[in-house]
């Protein structure tokens, strides 16, 4: 078997052509290939969901997943949630609006997740939401706040009043 091989995918809406090693993870070569620095090497074994990153639209922890197994996919990273000019998606504002960021390191992966259940255009309830969300690790224990960004731009999505700012 050969060490290398050709690499043909869709990465943030471009297609490219890339030779990988049969061993790189796909985290690897997101990163030193493409120089997509928001795919985060944490655990590198699956538990962290820092590297999170969306293929042909359902999250995956790209740590655990070849590069060579993403021949012929689209392959979506947090750089290709950006407008044309560099306007932030909704659910990356909303995790500003509700200071769900703090030190950042797990914000990339917790945003792919959460494009994924937005995708679904479903109400969810706050435990479903929690559970959807809980392959990720936040060391700044800024769970609450990820919860309220992720729920406030499902309301919006779904045109329903947002509850996560009223007072009681």
């Amino acid at each position: 078997m050969a060490q290398y091989q050709l690499l043909h995918c869709r990465i943030n809406g471009r297609n490219v052509e890339q030779m990988v090693d049969v061993r790189a993870s796909l985290t690897d070569v997101l990163r030193n290939d493409f120089r997509l620095t928001s795919v985060k090497k944490g655990c590198e074994v699956g538990e962290c969901g820092a590297c999170a990153v969306l293929i042909d639209g359902e999250c995956y922890n790209s740590c655990l997943y070849l590069a060579v197994w993403a021949e012929g996919k689209e392959i979506l990273t947090l750089e290709g949630l950006t407008g044309p000019n560099g306007e932030l998606s909704d659910i990356q504002q909303a995790f500003i609006d509700e200071a769900a960021i703090q030190c950042g390191f797990c914000t990339p992966g917790l945003i792919m997740t959460a494009t994924e259940i937005l995708a679904q255009h479903r109400l969810y309830s706050d435990d479903e939401l929690r559970k959807l969300l809980s392959g990720h690790l936040c060391r700044c224990t800024g769970y609450e706040n990820i919860l309220r960004a992720v729920k406030k731009t499902m309301l919006q999505r779904l045109g329903l009043p947002d509850q996560t700012t009223a007072e009681g």
